[in-house]
């Protein structure tokens, strides 16, 4: 959401024709964990864990390019690229389309179901962007990864279409809304006008946040209303939104607009706390517009109850025939892994059901390579179970990188993607592959910021009289240790392991102000904070044999507000392969 509030003009409001809300949606209070009483449409249950999975690809990117996913930077490239890959590999027609008015040139991304009439068209957006202060995951990674998730569902799902459904993905929202407005203004009058309704999704994850909807007491809000009506929740007007956000570019041009949000850096009422729960006094997003809106500050119950309440308005709104059918879907984990010529090695499959009822799902692969073989242990489960896959290579298997597509067949086809590295013949190499892990070489091996790698007693080593010693400073500063390691292939385990000690003089017991993100190659292994603080060592371990076979980077990334310090301590680091 842009900081800079603007006065709304007063437009001709275009109205939308919706399904009345179902009869046993009410604003009476029931516990969070009842079921919406709004199913009449049986919209798919929106996996939560998907949608924190694009969170967790956002604030990947964003560490990987200087910290934050601004408008012009490459961590908005990134983020476009990242969420352009997904709607094209799920069959949508997707257009970016450059801001040449922006301040940071940039894309917007447009993405169309090519099903419905194309000039009857309701449409779901987001800003993708983000502040240089941080890497912009609850303002707006959630809005955007709501948006993809949903999109996803939808092609995986495809039903028979009343409504042509559009989502868009805006450059610029934080520098004055400039990319949303930039599409509007290149629409013609009848574009204008096929547009049924615009709904915008801006900040849906805040920690302390409440649940508001943009004009609620109008008919285009209906849908989205009616479903958090039907969780008790009393939604309110989005006051402290209004005109900050990308539906009022679109409301400028008389196009009926809502959308959900959860909060900026307004602060929560006494009896919004009484409502809602939470801290009555304190900003609904602690971390609004800071370097601590990252993964660790999301609201996942309001997030999985935004996901949903969109999939409701889908549903609602451009789906014919209404109720899809029993359904299901497929996942692997891990989703890549390397094996040897002679070996083999595994990953779980998972289903759930997404609607419907459960039923029997049969298990397939295809896509591998000439010597490579894949089975599932068991071969069918009912979905909400998982089976084994094991990927087994002969002495001759074709050498390289192949991605398998595994197969769920029951009353749909579903699929999920694997990615298996074969490589040469020969036993495991094994031992410890860190060079320098207890740091008694100082800086050798390793790259570091300067004075990190130390042995002042101020922090003592756990072993020796070296160790990394990341912030502890108290003030604004960011330190990084990392080292390039390659996984042998052809083991049985990997395990990445050390010994981490975390002091504070912070005194929160609820903001992590302070952070140390743990990252091997591409993914982010894991997350500390300020709330973490313990006497002594503790020591963390890791799976990584996903990246048997590769040379990959081992980060250590840590990042410290601007007062009250926190020191993350790390020490005998190792990557035992065996």
């Amino acid at each position: 959401m842009k900081r800079r509030t603007l006065a709304i003009a007063a437009v001709t409001a275009v109205t939308l024709a919706l399904a009345a809300p179902p009869a046993s949606a009410t604003t009476t209070a029931r516990p969070a964990t009842a079921a919406p009483a709004v199913a009449a449409l049986a919209a798919p249950d929106v996996q939560v864990s998907n949608v924190q999975a694009h969170l967790a690809q956002l604030q990947s990117i964003a560490t990987s390019n200087g910290g934050n996913r601004r408008a012009g930077s490459a961590g908005y490239t990134a983020s476009v690229a990242y969420v352009k890959s997904k709607l094209q590999a799920a069959g949508y027609t997707v257009t970016e389309q450059t801001c040449t008015s922006c301040t940071y040139q940039g894309n917007n991304v447009i993405a169309e179901w090519p099903q419905g009439p194309t000039t009857d068209v309701v449409m779901f957006g987001a800003h993708l962007d983000g502040v240089a202060a941080g890497p912009g995951i609850n303002d707006n990674g959630s809005g955007s990864s709501v948006l993809l998730e949903n999109a996803l569902v939808l092609a995986q799902q495809n039903p028979t279409m009343t409504k042509r459904v559009r989502f868009a993905w805006w450059n610029g929202e934080e520098q004055g809304l400039q990319g949303s407005k930039f599409y509007v203004n290149s629409l013609t009058t009848a574009q204008k006008g096929y547009i049924k309704g615009y709904y915008n999704f801006d900040m849906v994850s805040s920690t302390n946040g409440g649940y508001f909807i943009n004009r609620l007491t109008s008919t285009t809000s209906a849908p989205l209303k009616a479903y958090w009506d039907s969780l008790g929740l009393s939604p309110e007007e989005n006051v402290e939104g209004q005109g900050r956000s990308d539906d009022y570019s679109f409301q400028q041009a008389g196009i009926p607009t809502s959308g959900y949000a959860m909060g900026a850096s307004a602060r929560k009422t006494s009896s919004q706390a009484s409502k809602w729960g939470g801290t009555a006094n304190a900003a609904y997003d602690p971390c609004y517009h800071s370097s601590c809106d990252t993964t660790n500050n999301v609201n996942a119950t309001g997030l999985n109850r935004s996901a949903d309440g969109v999939a409701y308005a889908i549903w609602d709104l451009a789906v014919g025939g209404g109720t899809p059918t029993n359904d299901f879907s497929v996942a692997v984990s891990p989703t890549a892994g390397g094996v040897v010529r002679g070996g083999s090695t595994t990953a779980t499959v998972s289903t759930a059901t997404t609607s419907g009822s459960a039923q029997t799902v049969a298990l397939s692969a295809s896509g591998a390579p000439s010597g490579v073989t894949v089975s599932f242990s068991p071969s069918s489960v009912t979905s909400g179970g998982s089976a084994t896959m094991t990927v087994s290579a002969s002495s001759s298997a074709s050498l390289g990188s192949f991605t398998l597509t595994v197969t769920g067949t029951g009353s749909a086809t579903r699929t999920a993607s694997y990615t298996v590295t074969v490589t040469g013949t020969g036993s495991c190499t094994g031992g410890q592959v860190v060079g320098n892990g207890g740091f008694e070489s100082g800086a050798t091996v390793w790259t570091a910021t300067s004075g990190v790698i130390t042995n002042s007693s101020s922090q003592p080593a756990r072993t020796g009289s070296y160790k990394a010693w990341l912030n502890g400073n108290g003030s604004t500063s960011t330190d990084t240790l990392s080292q390039s390691v390659t996984v042998p292939a052809g083991c049985s385990s990997y395990a990445l392991a050390f010994y981490l000690h975390i002091d504070t003089t912070e005194r929160t017991t609820t903001v992590a102000y302070d952070k140390l993100v743990v990252q091997i190659g591409s993914t982010t292994l894991a997350t500390y904070s300020n709330l973490n603080k313990a006497t002594g060592y503790t020591l963390r371990s890791f799976d990584v044999g996903a990246y048997a076979g590769q040379t990959v980077t081992l980060k250590f990334t840590g990042t410290e507000d601007a007062s009250l310090q926190t020191s993350f301590v790390i020490d005998d680091v190792t990557l035992q392969a065996s």
